[in-house]
């Protein structure tokens, strides 16, 4: 018979600890609940720091702009304050690896900041916060890089630090004025007078860089021409809605602070946008539109006045006169063989005095423009959509000059494009030469002197005469573009 087994004395203990253990189970479960409610998360942390970044940058604005003292932070603050210092200073690393200047084409440099930037305009230098920037750049705000005749009087910016490498660095320059809207530095020396070049090297570049800001954006005008900022003011006044700073006449004590600072103009090709490299897409339709709310012009298109259905409305053509060189010598007869196509023609020779917008409303007013290659057909850019533009090409292997100057804009601005190519016999190079000489036989060779003797031959020193039964051609074939209906004529 088995013996009775008494129960064992660690049952009861057992039961105890098992309590204890839920107990404090129970107690880390409530100090979780306690920690998620009042204490950090992970990502709470990196928010913060977050948060500090932005507050470090304007507050480097804030101080050197003169304002209120930092307040004291506690240990934590403090803590998190030098790890955003460390993530600004990582970020400032990142920013200078980035290049100030960039080359926009192969006739454009431009430079651009953002942040703390003070510009003394009348020293032509722009002084950068430390973490924009690292050394110095210098550079030209014209159009024409390539171009050294174009360039030599071109004032040099140059965009710098304002602290130096000495210990305690000094305090940069106190600001005078300070400014909500970005900064625009650009030139208007070099070529301008001539307007062809006031428009290519200036004024389209101009539409490109700015038009994005809406008018919100001062432009700084370096080498400055008072005829010249009289004279498109209303194209200025298009584009910024602030009075221009003239660089060379400010003050030498003033110092303007801007949020940013773009120094120089962006050229994408002659007198055209390319859209791909806009900000929004906007091409040279847009710039015309510009133009036409700047001078008040009334025709986009080439439409017809008033009753399209009135054969009494004439087709109007403009016909560039010029007196020096590449003059025509048979204007008068260009004109009464264009009128008895029924045209209704008229004259004009623009020149540097000329009143632009009554000479804009002049050819805007034009369904066909001719003229021989130079300035003058530069005023292209005020004919409606949809007009002709003949362009006289002068002896002397100079397609490939009208057709980079005023060919290839044209398509871009909707205008049909046309040339008449002069022949020896309507050039009076013809009477200067004889027949063999290479100026008539081998232009080329001339080319190859280079262009100081290509402009001096073929542009300087050539007057033509069409023959009125070949463009009498030209113009018959300039009828059939134009909305007009002219069976009649």
């Amino acid at each position: 018979m088995k013996s009775h087994r008494t129960p064992p004395r660690f049952e009861p203990r057992r039961t105890g600890n098992a309590f204890i253990i839920a107990a404090m189970l129970l107690s880390l479960c409530i100090l979780s609940l306690i920690k998620a409610r009042y204490c950090s998360v992970p990502n709470a942390k990196s928010q913060a720091l977050a948060e500090l970044e932005p507050m470090e940058v304007s507050g480097l604005a804030t101080q050197t702009g003169g304002g209120e003292a930092a307040r004291p932070e506690d240990e934590e603050d403090e803590g998190n304050t030098k790890t955003a210092q460390k993530i600004v200073a990582e970020k400032t690393a990142i920013d200078l690896s980035k290049p100030i200047c960039s080359e926009t084409s192969k006739r454009s440099n431009v430079c651009e900041a953002e942040g703390d930037i003070r510009l003394q305009a009348s020293s032509h230098t722009i002084l950068l916060h430390p973490s924009l920037i690292d050394g110095e750049w210098k550079t030209k705000p014209y159009c024409r890089k390539h171009d050294p005749p174009a360039m030599k009087n071109i004032k040099e910016w140059t965009m710098k630090p304002f602290s130096s490498s000495s210990e305690p660095p000094p305090p940069p320059p106190q600001c005078t004025v300070n400014y909500t809207v970005p900064a625009l530095v650009f030139s208007i020396g070099g070529f301008t007078g001539n307007l062809f070049h006031d428009f290519t090297d200036v004024i389209v570049p101009l539409f490109i860089s700015s038009y994005q800001f809406r008018g919100e954006v001062q432009f700084v005008v370096a080498d400055i021409k008072p005829w010249w900022v009289s004279k498109f003011i209303v194209i200025l006044k298009q584009l910024s809605n602030y009075d221009i700073i003239d660089a060379n006449n400010d003050d030498q004590e003033a110092v303007r602070c801007f949020p940013r600072v773009i120094v120089g103009l962006s050229f994408h090709k002659e007198l055209g946008v390319d859209p791909s490299k806009t900000p929004t897409g906007y091409s040279i339709l847009e710039f015309k539109a510009m133009l036409r709310k700047a001078y008040g012009l009334e025709r986009p298109t080439a439409a017809p006045w008033g009753d399209p259905w009135d054969i009494r409305r004439k087709p109007r053509m403009l016909i560039i006169s010029r007196k020096k060189t590449r003059a025509f010598l048979n204007e008068r007869g260009m004109t009464d063989m264009a009128m008895s196509l029924g045209f209704d023609v008229r004259v004009a020779e623009p020149d540097i005095t000329t009143d632009l917008a009554k000479f804009a409303r002049l050819v805007n007013s034009a369904d066909v423009m001719i003229g021989v290659h130079g300035a003058g057909l530069t005023n292209m850019v005020f004919l409606p959509e949809g007009a002709v533009l003949i362009q006289v090409v002068p002896m002397g292997g100079l397609d490939w000059l009208a057709r980079d100057t005023f060919g290839q804009p044209s398509p871009d601005m909707q205008l049909k494009y046309m040339d008449y190519r002069i022949q020896a016999d309507e050039s009076t190079l013809s009477e200067q030469y004889p027949g063999d000489h290479p100026v008539l036989k081998d232009p080329y060779s001339i080319h190859k002197q280079g262009w100081n003797s290509l402009s001096k031959t073929y542009l300087d020193n050539q007057n033509v005469r069409p023959h009125l039964g070949r463009l009498r051609n030209t113009l018959m074939d300039a009828l059939k573009h134009l909305p007009h209906g002219r069976k009649e004529v």
